[in-house]
Protein backbone atom coordinates (compact mmCIF):
# COMPACT_ATOMS: atom_id res chain seq x y z
CA UNK A 1 0.00 0.00 0.00
CA UNK A 2 1.04 3.20 -0.80
CA UNK A 3 1.53 6.32 1.18
CA UNK A 4 -1.33 8.81 2.15
CA UNK A 5 -1.93 12.05 2.42
CA UNK A 6 -4.78 11.14 5.24
CA UNK A 7 -5.65 15.14 5.48
CA UNK A 8 -6.79 16.93 2.46
CA UNK A 9 -7.28 20.93 1.94
CA UNK A 10 -11.06 21.82 1.11
CA UNK A 11 -12.99 24.41 0.15
CA UNK A 12 -14.18 23.90 3.94
CA UNK A 13 -10.82 24.10 5.09
CA UNK A 14 -8.56 21.30 5.98
CA UNK A 15 -9.87 18.08 6.62
CA UNK A 16 -9.48 14.37 7.09
CA UNK A 17 -9.83 11.70 4.03
CA UNK A 18 -12.77 10.88 5.93
CA UNK A 19 -14.34 14.10 6.40
CA UNK A 20 -13.94 15.10 2.95
CA UNK A 21 -15.38 12.29 1.49
CA UNK A 22 -18.32 12.69 3.97
CA UNK A 23 -19.10 15.82 2.29
CA UNK A 24 -20.65 13.41 -0.60
CA UNK A 25 -24.31 13.62 -0.69
CA UNK A 26 -24.58 11.44 -3.81
CA UNK A 27 -27.03 13.55 -5.45
CA UNK A 28 -25.74 12.92 -8.99
CA UNK A 29 -25.01 16.31 -10.10
CA UNK A 30 -21.53 15.37 -10.65
CA UNK A 31 -22.50 12.47 -13.54
CA UNK A 32 -23.85 15.66 -15.83
CA UNK A 33 -20.15 16.62 -16.03
CA UNK A 34 -18.21 13.69 -15.57
CA UNK A 35 -16.53 12.38 -19.18
CA UNK A 36 -15.52 9.16 -18.04
CA UNK A 37 -19.71 8.72 -16.75
CA UNK A 38 -20.84 9.98 -19.79
CA UNK A 39 -18.64 7.52 -22.08
CA UNK A 40 -19.67 4.44 -19.81
CA UNK A 41 -22.85 5.17 -18.57
CA UNK A 42 -21.34 2.89 -15.44
CA UNK A 43 -22.06 3.79 -11.77
CA UNK A 44 -18.74 3.15 -10.53
CA UNK A 45 -17.14 5.00 -13.51
CA UNK A 46 -19.06 8.51 -12.13
CA UNK A 47 -17.94 10.79 -9.50
CA UNK A 48 -20.40 9.84 -6.42
CA UNK A 49 -19.75 6.31 -7.74
CA UNK A 50 -15.85 6.98 -6.36
CA UNK A 51 -16.64 8.66 -3.28
CA UNK A 52 -19.10 5.76 -2.25
CA UNK A 53 -16.09 3.37 -3.03
CA UNK A 54 -13.62 5.23 -1.41
CA UNK A 55 -15.53 5.60 1.77
CA UNK A 56 -16.52 2.25 1.83
CA UNK A 57 -13.02 1.36 1.64
CA UNK A 58 -11.99 4.31 4.24
CA UNK A 59 -14.37 2.33 6.89
CA UNK A 60 -12.98 -0.51 5.75
CA UNK A 61 -16.58 -2.21 4.04
CA UNK A 62 -15.64 -3.03 0.91
CA UNK A 63 -15.22 -6.59 0.61
CA UNK A 64 -12.59 -7.02 -2.28
CA UNK A 65 -10.96 -3.60 -2.59
CA UNK A 66 -9.07 -4.76 -5.76
CA UNK A 67 -12.38 -4.77 -7.90
CA UNK A 68 -12.83 -1.05 -7.68
CA UNK A 69 -9.47 -0.54 -8.90
CA UNK A 70 -9.84 -0.31 -12.87
CA UNK A 71 -12.91 2.58 -11.75
CA UNK A 72 -10.61 4.78 -9.67
CA UNK A 73 -7.62 4.24 -12.34
CA UNK A 74 -10.27 5.28 -14.92
CA UNK A 75 -10.96 8.86 -13.60
CA UNK A 76 -9.45 11.96 -15.42
CA UNK A 77 -8.87 13.72 -12.50
CA UNK A 78 -10.06 16.77 -14.13
CA UNK A 79 -12.23 18.15 -11.30
CA UNK A 80 -15.07 18.82 -13.43
CA UNK A 81 -17.50 17.29 -11.06
CA UNK A 82 -16.01 19.46 -8.20
CA UNK A 83 -16.79 22.78 -9.96
CA UNK A 84 -20.29 21.11 -10.70
CA UNK A 85 -20.40 20.13 -6.74
CA UNK A 86 -22.55 22.32 -4.56
CA UNK A 87 -19.92 21.54 -1.25
CA UNK A 88 -16.83 21.34 -3.66
CA UNK A 89 -16.11 17.89 -2.60
CA UNK A 90 -12.56 17.16 -3.95
CA UNK A 91 -13.12 14.15 -5.72
CA UNK A 92 -9.86 14.32 -7.93
CA UNK A 93 -7.95 14.29 -4.58
CA UNK A 94 -10.15 11.44 -2.44
CA UNK A 95 -9.84 9.32 -5.71
CA UNK A 96 -5.99 9.09 -5.32
CA UNK A 97 -6.41 8.48 -2.23
CA UNK A 98 -8.28 5.39 -2.43
CA UNK A 99 -6.10 4.56 -5.12
CA UNK A 100 -3.09 4.89 -2.76
CA UNK A 101 -5.32 2.12 -0.35
CA UNK A 102 -4.75 -0.15 -2.86
CA UNK A 103 -2.45 -2.83 -2.68
CA UNK A 104 0.42 -1.55 -5.08
CA UNK A 105 -0.44 -2.03 -8.99
CA UNK A 106 2.30 -0.38 -10.33
CA UNK A 107 2.29 0.94 -14.35
CA UNK A 108 6.10 -0.29 -15.12
CA UNK A 109 6.18 2.86 -17.87
CA UNK A 110 5.66 5.36 -15.23
CA UNK A 111 7.09 3.70 -12.65
CA UNK A 112 10.20 4.26 -14.46
CA UNK A 113 9.78 7.62 -15.71
CA UNK A 114 9.07 8.54 -12.13
CA UNK A 115 12.22 6.74 -11.47
CA UNK A 116 14.53 9.06 -14.02
CA UNK A 117 12.82 12.85 -13.07
CA UNK A 118 13.63 12.18 -9.24
CA UNK A 119 16.94 10.11 -9.22
CA UNK A 120 18.67 10.40 -13.14
CA UNK A 121 17.63 13.54 -14.78
CA UNK A 122 20.52 13.48 -16.74
CA UNK A 123 20.09 9.69 -17.94
CA UNK A 124 16.10 10.79 -18.60
CA UNK A 125 17.52 13.11 -21.03
CA UNK A 126 20.22 11.36 -22.89
CA UNK A 127 17.32 8.57 -22.50
CA UNK A 128 15.14 10.93 -24.70
CA UNK A 129 17.78 11.91 -27.10
CA UNK A 130 18.60 8.20 -28.31
CA UNK A 131 14.03 7.70 -28.14
CA UNK A 132 13.83 10.55 -30.36
CA UNK A 133 16.98 10.17 -32.81
CA UNK A 134 15.10 6.23 -33.41
CA UNK A 135 11.97 7.69 -33.80
CA UNK A 136 12.92 10.17 -36.67
CA UNK A 137 14.53 7.37 -38.35
CA UNK A 138 11.11 5.62 -37.96
CA UNK A 139 12.38 2.95 -36.10
CA UNK A 140 10.28 3.71 -32.66
CA UNK A 141 7.04 4.12 -34.81
CA UNK A 142 7.93 0.61 -36.27
CA UNK A 143 8.41 -0.97 -32.97
CA UNK A 144 5.47 0.15 -31.61
CA UNK A 145 3.24 -0.65 -34.39
CA UNK A 146 4.76 -4.11 -34.62
CA UNK A 147 3.71 -4.58 -31.05
CA UNK A 148 7.23 -5.45 -29.78
CA UNK A 149 6.81 -2.87 -27.05
CA UNK A 150 3.97 -4.48 -25.50
CA UNK A 151 5.21 -7.68 -25.68
CA UNK A 152 8.43 -6.48 -23.86
CA UNK A 153 6.29 -5.29 -21.52
CA UNK A 154 6.35 -1.17 -22.93
CA UNK A 155 2.73 -0.55 -23.41
CA UNK A 156 2.59 2.65 -22.38
CA UNK A 157 6.10 3.48 -24.01
CA UNK A 158 4.13 1.85 -27.13
CA UNK A 159 1.21 4.25 -26.59
CA UNK A 160 3.06 7.40 -25.77
CA UNK A 161 5.32 6.63 -29.29
CA UNK A 162 1.91 6.60 -31.47
CA UNK A 163 0.56 9.62 -29.41
CA UNK A 164 3.56 11.87 -30.17
CA UNK A 165 4.33 12.94 -33.59
CA UNK A 166 6.84 15.23 -33.79
CA UNK A 167 9.91 15.61 -31.76
CA UNK A 168 12.53 18.30 -31.10
CA UNK A 169 16.24 18.08 -32.01
CA UNK A 170 17.06 20.05 -28.64
CA UNK A 171 15.17 20.32 -25.42
CA UNK A 172 13.82 23.86 -24.46
CA UNK A 173 16.53 24.07 -21.69
CA UNK A 174 19.43 24.07 -23.23
CA UNK A 175 17.57 27.15 -25.57
CA UNK A 176 17.28 29.13 -22.75
CA UNK A 177 20.65 28.47 -20.61
CA UNK A 178 22.02 30.06 -23.24
CA UNK A 179 19.83 33.45 -23.18
CA UNK A 180 20.76 36.81 -20.79
CA UNK A 181 19.31 36.01 -17.31
CA UNK A 182 18.15 39.30 -15.76
CA UNK A 183 20.05 40.00 -12.60
CA UNK A 184 16.24 41.80 -11.18
CA UNK A 185 13.93 39.44 -12.83
CA UNK A 186 10.12 40.80 -13.17
CA UNK A 187 9.64 36.78 -13.40
CA UNK A 188 10.51 33.82 -13.11
CA UNK A 189 9.58 30.95 -15.86
CA UNK A 190 9.50 27.70 -14.66
CA UNK A 191 9.92 25.14 -17.61
CA UNK A 192 7.81 22.19 -17.20
CA UNK A 193 8.60 18.84 -18.58
CA UNK A 194 6.20 19.01 -21.60
CA UNK A 195 7.76 22.34 -23.41
CA UNK A 196 10.97 21.11 -22.10
CA UNK A 197 11.16 17.88 -23.74
CA UNK A 198 8.81 18.08 -26.06
CA UNK A 199 7.58 21.49 -27.10
CA UNK A 200 10.29 24.04 -26.65
CA UNK A 201 8.17 26.38 -28.89
CA UNK A 202 5.99 26.47 -26.21
CA UNK A 203 8.50 27.89 -23.62
CA UNK A 204 10.06 30.14 -26.43
CA UNK A 205 6.64 31.48 -27.33
CA UNK A 206 5.91 31.82 -23.71
CA UNK A 207 9.11 33.84 -22.87
CA UNK A 208 9.16 36.02 -25.92
CA UNK A 209 5.41 36.95 -24.19
CA UNK A 210 6.78 37.59 -20.57
CA UNK A 211 9.24 39.77 -21.70
CA UNK A 212 7.17 41.88 -24.15
CA UNK A 213 4.52 42.40 -21.13
CA UNK A 214 6.62 42.29 -17.83
CA UNK A 215 9.83 43.20 -18.72
CA UNK A 216 13.14 41.16 -18.34
CA UNK A 217 13.23 37.97 -16.66
CA UNK A 218 15.13 34.24 -15.56
CA UNK A 219 14.94 31.10 -16.42
CA UNK A 220 14.17 29.31 -13.31
CA UNK A 221 15.97 25.90 -14.19
CA UNK A 222 14.05 22.79 -11.66
CA UNK A 223 12.99 19.65 -13.42
CA UNK A 224 9.74 18.26 -13.03
CA UNK A 225 7.37 19.58 -10.50
CA UNK A 226 6.59 16.37 -8.88
CA UNK A 227 2.80 15.93 -10.39
CA UNK A 228 3.45 12.52 -12.29
CA UNK A 229 4.68 11.11 -8.90
CA UNK A 230 1.75 12.31 -7.51
CA UNK A 231 -0.45 10.83 -9.49
CA UNK A 232 0.80 7.75 -9.48
CA UNK A 233 1.35 7.04 -5.58
CA UNK A 234 4.99 8.40 -5.24
CA UNK A 235 4.55 10.88 -2.24
CA UNK A 236 7.80 10.60 -1.28
CA UNK A 237 8.90 11.42 -4.38
CA UNK A 238 6.81 14.50 -5.20
CA UNK A 239 8.08 15.90 -2.20
CA UNK A 240 11.40 15.48 -2.99
CA UNK A 241 11.18 17.04 -6.59
CA UNK A 242 8.82 20.08 -4.43
CA UNK A 243 11.29 20.64 -2.07
CA UNK A 244 13.99 21.19 -5.07
CA UNK A 245 11.60 23.84 -6.84
CA UNK A 246 11.04 25.59 -3.82
CA UNK A 247 14.36 26.28 -2.82
CA UNK A 248 15.27 27.45 -6.22
CA UNK A 249 12.48 29.72 -6.21
CA UNK A 250 12.97 31.31 -2.97
CA UNK A 251 16.58 32.36 -3.93
CA UNK A 252 14.60 34.98 -6.14
CA UNK A 253 11.93 35.94 -3.98
CA UNK A 254 9.37 38.03 -4.46
CA UNK A 255 8.79 37.67 -8.07
CA UNK A 256 5.84 35.79 -10.04
CA UNK A 257 6.54 32.23 -10.94
CA UNK A 258 4.77 31.80 -14.78
CA UNK A 259 4.07 28.42 -15.92
CA UNK A 260 3.09 27.56 -19.40
CA UNK A 261 1.25 24.04 -18.84
CA UNK A 262 -2.12 24.34 -16.62
CA UNK A 263 -1.79 20.73 -15.39
CA UNK A 264 1.85 21.27 -13.84
CA UNK A 265 0.31 25.54 -12.66
CA UNK A 266 -2.82 23.68 -10.46
CA UNK A 267 -0.07 20.90 -8.82
CA UNK A 268 1.99 24.04 -7.94
CA UNK A 269 -0.53 26.27 -6.68
CA UNK A 270 -1.27 23.23 -4.62
CA UNK A 271 1.99 22.16 -3.17
CA UNK A 272 0.80 23.34 0.34
CA UNK A 273 -1.01 20.13 0.57
CA UNK A 274 2.22 17.92 0.44
CA UNK A 275 3.70 19.11 3.33
CA UNK A 276 0.64 19.55 6.12
CA UNK A 277 2.29 17.57 8.93
CA UNK A 278 5.53 19.65 8.59
CA UNK A 279 4.85 23.20 9.52
CA UNK A 280 7.69 24.99 8.22
CA UNK A 281 7.80 23.52 5.13
CA UNK A 282 3.91 23.79 4.96
CA UNK A 283 4.20 27.48 5.44
CA UNK A 284 7.33 27.78 2.67
CA UNK A 285 5.44 25.51 0.22
CA UNK A 286 2.17 28.19 0.53
CA UNK A 287 4.14 31.44 -0.07
CA UNK A 288 5.67 29.48 -3.29
CA UNK A 289 2.26 28.66 -4.23
CA UNK A 290 0.94 32.06 -3.76
CA UNK A 291 3.40 33.00 -6.67
CA UNK A 292 2.79 30.65 -9.19
CA UNK A 293 0.99 31.97 -12.35
CA UNK A 294 -0.76 29.99 -15.53
CA UNK A 295 0.33 32.09 -18.33
CA UNK A 296 -3.11 32.45 -19.16
CA UNK A 297 -3.63 34.38 -16.24
CA UNK A 298 -0.48 36.90 -17.49
CA UNK A 299 -2.04 36.96 -20.68
CA UNK A 300 -5.59 38.64 -19.18
CA UNK A 301 -6.07 42.52 -19.29
CA UNK A 302 -3.33 42.73 -21.89
CA UNK A 303 -5.51 42.62 -24.69
CA UNK A 304 -4.47 45.81 -26.35
CA UNK A 305 -0.86 44.21 -26.57
CA UNK A 306 -1.95 42.23 -29.39
CA UNK A 307 -2.92 41.99 -33.05
CA UNK A 308 -5.30 40.18 -34.60
CA UNK A 309 -4.29 37.10 -36.03
CA UNK A 310 -7.32 37.05 -38.21
CA UNK A 311 -5.39 37.25 -42.24
CA UNK A 312 -2.42 34.48 -41.09
CA UNK A 313 -4.87 31.83 -39.35
CA UNK A 314 -7.88 31.40 -42.44
CA UNK A 315 -10.53 29.55 -41.06
CA UNK A 316 -12.33 29.31 -37.78
CA UNK A 317 -10.93 29.23 -34.64
CA UNK A 318 -11.51 28.42 -30.92
CA UNK A 319 -10.18 27.26 -27.90
CA UNK A 320 -10.09 24.35 -25.17
CA UNK A 321 -10.01 24.83 -22.03
CA UNK A 322 -7.82 22.87 -20.08
CA UNK A 323 -9.23 21.28 -17.18
CA UNK A 324 -6.46 21.90 -14.70
CA UNK A 325 -6.62 25.74 -15.64
CA UNK A 326 -10.96 25.81 -15.79
CA UNK A 327 -11.54 23.30 -12.72
CA UNK A 328 -7.84 22.82 -10.73
CA UNK A 329 -7.21 26.78 -10.72
CA UNK A 330 -10.48 28.21 -11.42
CA UNK A 331 -8.54 29.99 -14.28
CA UNK A 332 -10.43 30.60 -17.87
CA UNK A 333 -9.18 32.07 -20.82
CA UNK A 334 -10.81 35.58 -20.82
CA UNK A 335 -13.39 35.37 -24.18
CA UNK A 336 -12.06 39.34 -24.87
CA UNK A 337 -8.62 38.80 -25.28
CA UNK A 338 -9.29 35.57 -27.44
CA UNK A 339 -11.58 37.13 -29.73
CA UNK A 340 -8.77 40.32 -29.81
CA UNK A 341 -5.99 37.63 -30.83
CA UNK A 342 -8.21 35.22 -32.92
CA UNK A 343 -10.03 37.39 -34.80
CA UNK A 344 -13.05 37.58 -36.57
CA UNK A 345 -12.94 33.80 -37.15
CA UNK A 346 -13.16 33.35 -33.89
CA UNK A 347 -16.06 30.23 -32.34
CA UNK A 348 -16.69 29.66 -29.40
CA UNK A 349 -16.43 25.48 -28.52
CA UNK A 350 -18.97 23.82 -26.98
CA UNK A 351 -18.33 22.04 -24.30
CA UNK A 352 -14.77 23.70 -24.10
CA UNK A 353 -14.38 22.67 -20.65
CA UNK A 354 -14.78 19.01 -20.74
CA UNK A 355 -11.66 16.86 -20.89
CA UNK A 356 -10.41 15.62 -23.95
CA UNK A 357 -9.21 12.38 -22.23
CA UNK A 358 -5.24 13.52 -22.21
CA UNK A 359 -4.71 13.91 -18.39
CA UNK A 360 -1.44 13.62 -18.34
CA UNK A 361 -0.33 9.97 -18.46
CA UNK A 362 -3.89 8.48 -18.35
CA UNK A 363 -4.11 8.78 -22.22
CA UNK A 364 -1.10 6.01 -22.27
CA UNK A 365 -2.39 4.00 -19.27
CA UNK A 366 -6.20 4.17 -20.43
CA UNK A 367 -5.77 3.99 -24.00
CA UNK A 368 -9.37 2.69 -24.52
CA UNK A 369 -11.45 5.23 -22.39
CA UNK A 370 -8.95 8.12 -22.96
CA UNK A 371 -9.86 7.37 -26.89
CA UNK A 372 -13.87 7.94 -26.42
CA UNK A 373 -13.44 10.57 -24.36
CA UNK A 374 -11.36 12.54 -27.04
CA UNK A 375 -13.69 10.83 -29.78
CA UNK A 376 -16.62 13.20 -27.81
CA UNK A 377 -14.03 16.55 -28.11
CA UNK A 378 -13.10 15.58 -31.63
CA UNK A 379 -16.82 15.86 -32.66
CA UNK A 380 -17.14 18.81 -30.68
CA UNK A 381 -14.27 20.92 -32.82
CA UNK A 382 -15.77 19.56 -36.27
CA UNK A 383 -19.40 20.60 -35.42
CA UNK A 384 -18.07 24.27 -35.93
CA UNK A 385 -15.32 23.65 -38.56
CA UNK A 386 -12.90 24.77 -36.77
CA UNK A 387 -9.27 24.93 -38.38
CA UNK A 388 -7.27 26.34 -35.36
CA UNK A 389 -7.62 25.08 -32.19
CA UNK A 390 -5.68 26.34 -29.45
CA UNK A 391 -4.93 25.36 -25.23
CA UNK A 392 -2.93 25.95 -22.65
CA UNK A 393 -2.09 21.87 -21.31
CA UNK A 394 1.02 20.07 -22.71
CA UNK A 395 -1.31 16.89 -22.26
CA UNK A 396 -3.78 18.55 -24.54
CA UNK A 397 -1.47 19.61 -27.24
CA UNK A 398 -0.93 15.76 -27.09
CA UNK A 399 -4.07 14.41 -27.19
CA UNK A 400 -5.90 16.89 -29.30
CA UNK A 401 -3.02 16.75 -32.26
CA UNK A 402 -3.41 12.76 -32.21
CA UNK A 403 -7.20 12.90 -32.11
CA UNK A 404 -7.37 15.14 -35.05
CA UNK A 405 -4.82 13.86 -36.92
CA UNK A 406 -7.53 10.61 -36.37
CA UNK A 407 -11.09 12.23 -36.12
CA UNK A 408 -10.57 15.75 -37.94
CA UNK A 409 -7.19 16.01 -39.73
CA UNK A 410 -8.59 19.50 -41.02
CA UNK A 411 -7.68 21.30 -37.82
CA UNK A 412 -4.65 21.54 -35.86
CA UNK A 413 -3.93 22.46 -32.28
CA UNK A 414 -1.26 25.29 -31.02
CA UNK A 415 -0.27 25.97 -27.38
CA UNK A 416 -2.00 29.84 -26.32
CA UNK A 417 1.39 31.31 -25.67
CA UNK A 418 2.54 30.47 -29.79
CA UNK A 419 -0.79 32.18 -30.96
CA UNK A 420 0.03 34.96 -28.28
CA UNK A 421 3.69 35.39 -29.50
CA UNK A 422 2.38 35.43 -32.93
CA UNK A 423 0.15 38.65 -32.47
CA UNK A 424 2.67 40.71 -30.70
CA UNK A 425 3.85 43.75 -32.74
CA UNK A 426 7.25 43.44 -34.50
CA UNK A 427 10.69 43.73 -32.20
CA UNK A 428 11.55 47.69 -33.39
CA UNK A 429 15.37 46.16 -33.14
Amino acid sequence: MAERLSRLLTDLGERSTEDAVGQCSRCGYCEQVCPTYAATGRESFSPRGRNQIVRLMLEGKLKDPEASADALAGCLLCGACQTACYAHVPTPDLVLEGRRLLTERPNSFVKFLCYLLVQKPSFLESFLKVAYFFKRLGLSRLAARSGLLSLLGLKGLAEAELHVDQVPGKFLSEELEGMPQAENPAWLYFAACGPNYLFPSVGMATVKVLAVLKGPGRFLKTGCCGLLPHNYGELGDARTLARRIIERAEAVPGVPVVADCSSCAAFLKGYEQLFLTEPEMRERAGKFSDRIKDIVEILEGNEGRFASLTESMPGSTTYHESCRACHGQGVRAPEKMLRRIFGKGYRSLPESDVCCGGAGAYAFTQPELSDQVLRRKAGAIAAIQARTVATSGTSCLIQLAQGLRKYYPDARVVHLSELAAAALPPDPL
